[in-house]
């Protein structure tokens, strides 16, 4: 058996298949991180400039489709030495060789990481304001629109289409607000950590930070290169809007049923029965419900795998984590934007919603509470009585009777008859009337729905104004990286 490295189940298994992820995922990260260290060693003046020169130049003369391309080469490990030899190619060896000074493959590849998550992050929050902003304008045109709001299942209380999408609007501002401290945290520069205690040298870590696009470094080196939060971060996060999501996706798709007939997708989103002509599959929002979970499912992948590993150099157990957390965004972003689409072409069946609000004893509370007002009688007894009248009104339901039976249980229940009038018992049980007396903050009043609209565009502007300001910088650096590089080629940077 031959006794030398790599074994080719190992370099099968394990460094090809990293070597194309690498080049699939990291790449142009790599060579930006090479071009930033580079620029900062010269600038702190641990390589001399002519030398600095050379490699810059090395680097922009790279093949990138060649790279790209390329398979791996028993002699190179992984595509960090693969790119050091065609660097080397260029200039030498010893030339190459003094760009790795104060730095390692842990600190490289830990920034490398961030780089593109950081990206993700970014896609991910405009396909969910996105989908906030569809469901915003449904909410708008649906304000007055009666529905059924159900608990344990079972319909409860009239309330409007705008008010249950409200709610999915909000859950939506959360999922973005916990993608942004997210970015914050994973926009931390790790380089200069090197192996685990960074350097003798006097590397300037903010440079490269900021040459590299990050908001600031990652400090304590130890933990800039064991921590692996910034991914567990981002599997919590993704798995928390995936959730989220689904079970707005469930209530969908029930609510498409021919059982319950709220809701009819346009014809661009459902697929016909290979043998039932009549047939209207929802296949959109099923396969929404499916990325969802794929999206969750992956996202407690990322987790099992971080877990129990330990405190020290993770960026080997990364190397086969990472495609799994990209897979994870890749997936849930499918979901919320396969989500938006259905949704922004769906027709609300208002009338087929409005006859299941009148038909069922929905307002019966809204009952209760006017005679808690009106009788002077506890909520207890209030809700005593009303339940008693619906169990004798049971599924033969109309307004009328069911204050008929009121009034004739009231003696017994309350020792007199009741004072309440007809026409105020009728205005209790309106669907409407119930819902404009819920001024209550975050109830389903018009006036509150209204203002809850207002407050949920003004939080999307400034989450799309935040998103504008993070992609400009995240467009801006590599310029920078240009910029310094060119200045530093031409003889124009300073010493």
């Amino acid at each position: 058996m031959e006794d030398r490295f790599p074994a080719p189940i190992y370099d099968e298994t394990v460094l090809a298949v990293n070597f194309e992820d690498a080049k699939r995922y990291f790449l142009e990260s790599l060579l930006e991180i090479h071009s930033a260290h580079t620029l900062m060693l010269c600038r702190q003046g641990i390589i001399p400039r002519d030398e600095a020169q050379l490699c810059l130049r090395a680097l922009g003369g790279l093949d990138r489709e060649a790279l790209a391309t390329a398979s791996r080469e028993g002699c190179c490990e992984d595509l960090f030495f693969h790119v050091e030899q065609c660097l080397e190619q260029e200039c030498g060896a010893d030339i190459t060789g003094k760009m790795h000074t104060a730095r390692s493959r842990n600190d490289i590849d830990i920034t490398m990481y961030r780089m593109v998550i950081r990206r993700e992050i970014l896609k991910f929050i405009e396909a969910a304001v996105g989908t906030a902003e569809v469901l915003l304008q449904w909410a708008e045109d649906n304000v007055h629109t009666l529905i059924p709001a159900y608990t344990h299942t079972q319909p409860a209380q009239p309330t409007t289409l705008a008010h249950y999408l409200m709610a999915a609007v909000e859950f939506l501002e959360r999922d973005v607000q916990r993608l942004r401290a997210l970015f914050d945290r994973v926009n931390r520069s790790p380089l200069g950590a090197c192996a685990i205690t960074t350097t003798g040298f006097p590397i300037d870590r903010r440079y490269t930070a900021q040459l590299l696009g990050f908001e600031g470094v990652q400090s304590n080196s130890y933990g800039a290169i064991a921590a692996v939060d910034y991914i567990t971060e981002a599997a919590g996060v993704v798995a928390v809007a995936m959730i989220n999501l689904g079970r707005l996706v469930q209530d969908m798709l029930l609510w498409c049923s021919d059982e319950f007939g709220f809701l009819r997708l346009s014809d661009a989103y459902v697929q016909v029965s290979s043998i039932m002509p009549q047939k209207r599959n929802p296949v959109a929002l099923e396969h929404t419900r499916i990325l969802a979970s794929k999206g969750l499912g992956q996202a407690q992948a990322v987790l099992t795998c971080a877990h129990n590993t330990p405190f020290g150099d993770i960026v080997d157990s990364e190397d086969d984590l990472q495609p799994l957390v990209f897979s994870m965004f890749a997936d849930a972003l499918r979901a919320v934007r396969l989500f938006a689409g259905v949704i922004s072409a769906a027709t609300v069946c208002k009338e087929r919603l409005r006859g299941r609000v009148f038909e069922r004893p929905l307002t019966v509370t809204e009952l209760a509470d006017t005679l808690v007002r009106d009788e002077g009688i506890s909520f207890r007894l209030a809700h005593q009585l009303v339940s008693e009248a619906v169990a004798e009104v049971a599924a033969d339901y109309a307004h009328r009777r069911m204050i008929a039976a009121l009034k004739r249980l009231a003696p017994k229940a309350v020792q007199r008859r009741l004072k309440i009038s007809h026409r105020d018992c009728m205005k209790a049980l309106d669907p409407v009337h119930f819902v404009e007396v819920r001024t209550i903050e975050g109830g389903p009043a018009p006036d509150q729905i209204i203002a809850a609209i207002a407050r949920a565009r003004a939080a999307s502007k400034s989450n799309q104004a935040w998103l504008k300001r993070k992609r400009q910088a995240l467009q801006n650096y590599s310029k920078r990286i240009e910029q310094a590089g060119a200045a530093l080629c031409s003889g124009t940077a300073p010493a």
